[in-house]
């Protein structure tokens, strides 16, 4: 199984960026603008995400961790066997904080994608997260 991780140094206090990221059906207007493009809710734990590339999946919510400030989720498609995702928001001083997002999937083929994909969603979401 791949694990992807991507991390990001945030010049914003912790509870802002957890703040963003807990609001689960809005991460295409407060995580990943322009990155994803639309969030549908599809019940109270599940979002269709479509992003800007068109790829089109559905992210159901496994834990929403307020104490720890991480969300875990998975995703359904047809061409991912397994995928898993965290992302988590650890606290580095009064006005910064690190951004933690790990995927792991299979098959392993995918994972080249599922990585300049990942690449492409911190590309915005720094900015993105930092906004205040």
């Amino acid at each position: 199984m791949a694990s992807i991780c991507k991390e990001l140094q945030l010049e914003v206090p912790a509870a802002s960026v957890w703040d963003a990221l807990a609001d689960f059906h809005n991460v295409h207007t407060r995580v990943a603008p322009g990155f994803v493009t639309s969030s549908t809710p599809d019940g109270e734990r599940a979002r269709i995400v479509t992003f800007s590339n068109g790829s089109v999946v559905k992210e159901t919510l496994v834990t929403k961790d307020e104490a720890r400030h991480r969300l875990v989720y998975f995703v359904s498609s047809e061409r991912i066997t397994h995928h898993h995702a965290s992302a988590e928001v650890v606290p580095d001083g009064p006005e910064r904080c690190r951004f933690i997002w790990i995927t792991d999937v299979l098959p392993d083929a995918l994972a080249p994608y599922i990585d300049s994909q990942m690449n492409e969603g911190v590309r915005v979401m720094k900015p993105a997260l930092e906004r205040r």
